[in-house]
């Protein structure tokens, strides 16, 4: 009897294509590299330029937190509505205060 087309031997010069038994050989799986660190910015002392790096932060945000400086905490920026509550949240981990100034100074 004749072998099938799916039994047949692989054409003249190919070789034939055996697949490993289960678990050796097989491709694993890539570990993720560990998460670049989030820079965060000090909302106290970072310059226009380094507060328009913040997701949502443009001209006019940038300007608005500067001119309500100093801020005694990260939270200071919803709370003296220097922003919504809504784009704050998404970059409250982006942010901090990284410099401590005289609480003395901080605005009412």
């Amino acid at each position: 009897a004749r072998a099938s087309a799916a039994q047949a031997a692989p054409p003249a010069g190919h070789a034939s294509m055996a697949l490993p038994p289960a678990g050796h050989g097989a491709v694993m799986a890539r570990k993720k590299p560990p998460a670049a660190p989030i820079k965060r910015v000090d909302i106290n002392f970072a310059s226009k330029k380094e507060l328009k790096t913040l997701p949502g932060i443009g001209e006019a945000e940038a300007d608005k937190i500067i001119a309500n400086r100093p801020y005694c905490s990260k939270a200071d920026l919803a709370s003296k509505n220097v922003m919504l509550a809504g784009p704050y949240a998404a970059l409250k981990d982006r942010v901090a205060l990284i410099r401590k100034i005289d609480p003395k100074k901080c605005k009412g």
